[in-house]
């Protein structure tokens, strides 16, 4: 068994990647599995504000009146 990446053969170094490639590959599945839905129920519509009176905040509590 080689304990070291540098010292190691080459059947190791490709061990190495093929365990690495399936390990990303399980990961994206994953995330795109748990991503994608189905159902309506998440979809977002915009709402349109429109701006109102403006007003005038103060520090104090107390109220401001013009």
């Amino acid at each position: 068994m080689n304990h070291s990446i540098y010292s190691a053969d080459r059947t190791t170094h490709l061990k190495i990647v093929v365990v690495a490639l399936v390990a990303g590959i399980l990961v994206a599945g994953f995330g795109i599995s748990t991503r994608v839905t189905t159902s309506d129920d998440n979809v977002q519509t915009a709402r349109v504000m429109k701006a109102g009176k403006p007003v005038a905040i103060t520090s104090s509590g107390a109220s401001v009146v013009r």
